[in-house]
């Protein structure tokens, strides 16, 4: 299966700039976007051959996710069952036969980290849901994690030590994802591979400097390991600030 996610930052002015294009070219099994920013009946898709969930926030014009996929699943649930998180758009779940599925969209830290106190209480219960729904069968997650890892996974780990998407905090939680049975399916195939990243900021001429960030991500049940064929990051591909991310797997 060919399993893509990608934040398209407004999926209208993505739209614009040649999202068709890329989807129709990349016939992924399973299409998943973050930040849609709209809301029901704000667009229409031709994409013929695929079922389409969608989750709104009830913010216009903010957040929002997506998944549009060629096999139909058993079920589909949207967000995580907790009020506090479920008001913005920000998870999709479905559940196949063999696995689930799901797409996030992390809230960000914001400025100053005005928002880090409640990006520590999603960390929390969106780990608590994966392993939930692990309990049941093995979990693909994908989507904007809104965190760089490691230094290797970005350009200037130095300087953005204690910015929104690199702080320490930020960082534990996604070692915590691992040591709870979760694989970085990128990393786990390409370790030490430096100066690939899934996001540039419009600012400085990052992009063309490819002064970037890797917060976009696929990850995968440990049980799942033997299954992964190849994890790929599109950095040609372009329409949005962040660029498409790709899983293969045998399932």
């Amino acid at each position: 299966m060919k399993l893509i996610s990608w934040n398209v930052n407004g999926l209208r002015a993505c739209v614009k700039k040649g999202f068709l294009d890329v989807f129709h070219e990349m016939d992924a099994d399973i299409f998943c976007i973050q930040e849609s920013k709209l809301q029901a009946d704000q667009i229409e898709m031709d994409l013929p051959g695929y079922y389409e969930y969608w989750n709104y926030a009830d913010k216009k014009g903010y957040s929002g996710t997506a998944v549009f996929t060629k096999k139909e699943p058993v079920d589909v649930t949207f967000g995580i069952g907790i009020d506090e998180h479920d008001h913005e758009g920000r998870v999709i779940t479905l559940e196949y036969p063999e696995f689930y599925l799901v797409t996030v969209y992390t809230p960000n830290s914001q400025n100053e980290l005005a928002r880090l106190d409640y990006r520590m209480k999603w960390e929390e219960d969106f780990l608590a849901y994966l392993k939930k729904l692990e309990e049941t069968k093995p979990v693909v997650f994908c989507g904007d994690l809104n965190v760089a890892h490691k230094e290797i996974d970005l350009k200037n780990p130095k300087t953005n030590r204690k910015n929104a998407g690199f702080t320490d905090e930020e960082r534990a939680c996604f070692t915590r994802l691992l040591e709870n049975g979760f694989i970085d399916t990128w990393r786990y195939f390409y370790p030490d591979t430096e100066g690939i990243y899934s996001w540039w900021s419009y600012r400085f001429q990052a992009r063309k400097k490819n002064a970037g960030w890797r917060i976009d991500y696929f990850c995968v049940s440990d049980c799942l390991k033997d299954k992964l064929q190849d994890a790929k990051i599109h950095t040609t591909i372009e329409g949005s600030d962040h660029c498409p991310v790709e899983l293969d797997i045998d399932l």
